[in-house]
């Protein structure tokens, strides 16, 4: 009986690991993205189910003296209720914010299951590195996750960096490393409090890579973190020989490490600078290119842009976090139906890093249900500013800032930029000339083809609408 449900409980693993890689698949596309999500969460409702009834303990019994149903039930239940209703409930803006608590739960999750199991295989040195390391992965993702919610919630608002931080962070790292290995090389029962300082210093450690970087590399920072509970939760997998963790686990490692990568790239950064200290160090110095930026600006009335964009062939928009802010998206997708419906060629300009987190600005359009064909990438939207008669920039700031181009004292120098410069007009939706995420002036505000409209972009977006319904 016992081989027989071994055997079930394999399939159902099975089934729930081909169930995540079929629903990362589908999440590759916002079009069937939805539809991923529930394939990913019915293959890991299979796994639990299947392990609630079909998993065999170490004494061999199957069921509740196996594993405490109850227990796991009523936590299940607790759990679920916080988060469909903190998920119901968060704002487009608080998504990132969100999506960083998620991911230091699971660090944590990893981190305690590892402190719980290690005394089970003392001596058992594979075993216990396997341990260590899902301890170690997951207490980092863990602080260093809860480090990146306070900056994204605008609680912890400048960049702490301590005098030679990079030498800190980094002797802290080997420290954190050493403890782990003696723990698991102890020929003691003792070994135990070393494991627990290793999580300490795990805990520490990500709190010391996480606070000295600034707010404009945080997308970076959280996508980061995420491949690092992936491989807790694979690490975990190993031990318990369990191959829908590992499958589960070595996915999200993958592709937070995969985004990671696109990431630096999008941000002109490099991953080893990110692992090593160095991350974000410039972020925060305002330096020339403020000094350089000031001058007139022209300001533009609704009424006037509203003829402006009537009249043009070509619209390209530019959301950024500010849209986020406004709650705009429905609006501004209103607006671009109603140019497109004039004959205008309308289409969004997106930044890998526009927002808060990656996929921001994606998710944010994906919910006003505005067409996946019209979001155009970065490198075809530069492409196309040259015959583009409107850039309408809505809440970004650092994306299409042409000091990353032009001035090599600059923090963003060398960062990938929307070059919206390049249009016949710029026009920007903006509640003030306040510095963006990043810190600094923003030298396109001076460009004499750019032209502000400020105000709450729901507001001025509405007006728009109004505006080019009358013309």
């Amino acid at each position: 009986m016992t081989h027989i449900t071994d055997y079930l409980l394999e399939i159902l693993y099975l089934i729930a690991a081909v169930s995540f890689i079929v629903g990362l698949k589908l999440m590759s596309n916002p079009q069937t993205a939805r539809g991923g999500n529930l394939v990913s969460a019915g293959g890991m409702l299979v796994a639990i189910v299947g392990t609630f009834f079909l998993y065999t303990g170490h004494h061999g019994h199957v069921g509740r003296e196996a594993i405490k149903i109850e227990c796991i039930v009523a936590a299940i239940l607790c759990g679920g209720a916080i988060g469909w209703i903190t998920a119901k409930k968060v704002k487009m803006t608080a998504m990132p914010q969100l999506v960083s608590l998620f991911n230091g739960m699971g660090g944590a999750c990893a981190a305690l299951i590892g402190i719980r199991e290690m005394h089970h295989y003392f001596g058992n040195f594979a075993a216990e590195g396997t341990i260590m390391t899902s301890i170690i992965i997951g207490g980092v993702s863990f602080s260093g996750s809860m480090v990146a919610f306070l900056k994204l919630s605008g609680i912890l608002k400048k960049p702490i960096r301590l005098p030679h931080y990079n030498l800190i962070n980094n002797s802290w790292a080997l420290a954190m490393i050493a403890a782990g290995v003696l723990a698991v090389l102890s020929a003691v029962h003792g070994h135990g409090l070393l494991g627990n300082a290793a999580l300490l210093a795990a805990f520490a450690y990500g709190i010391l890579f996480s606070v000295p970087i600034g707010g404009a590399d945080m997308p970076v920072v959280i996508s980061l973190l995420n491949s690092c509970t992936g491989l807790a939760a694979a690490s975990g997998g190993f031990l318990f020989h369990n191959q829908v963790m590992i499958t589960g686990g070595i996915l999200v490692g993958s592709a937070g490490t995969l985004l990671t990568v696109v990431m630096c790239k999008a941000m002109n950064r490099s991953l080893t600078s990110v692992i090593f200290g160095a991350f974000g160090e410039g972020a925060s110095v305002h330096g020339a290119s403020e000094a350089r930026a000031k001058g007139p600006i022209t300001e533009m009335s609704v009424a006037d842009a509203a003829v402006l964009m009537n009249y043009s062939k070509k619209i390209s928009i530019v959301p950024g976090y500010g849209l986020a802010v406004a709650q705009a998206q429905h609006i501004i997708h209103e607006l671009e139906v109603l140019l497109t419906q004039k004959g205008v060629d309308v289409s969004y300009a997106i930044h890998p890093v526009a927002g808060r987190m990656p996929g921001h600005m994606n998710v944010l359009l994906a919910e006003a249900s505005v067409e996946y064909d019209k979001l155009v990438e970065m490198d075809d939207a530069n492409s196309g500013f040259n015959s583009t008669d409107v850039a309408l920039v809505v809440g970004a700031n650092d994306v299409v800032n042409p000091a990353a181009n032009n001035d090599p004292s600059s923090p963003i120098f060398g960062m990938p930029i929307l070059e919206v410069e390049k249009a016949a007009h710029t026009l920007i939706i903006k509640r003030s000339m306040n510095s963006g995420y990043a810190g600094i002036e923003n030298e396109l505000f001076y460009s004499p083809k750019t032209s502000m409209l400020f105000g709450d972009a729901k507001n001025v977006l509405t007006r728009l609408v109004e505006e080019l319904k009358n013309l």
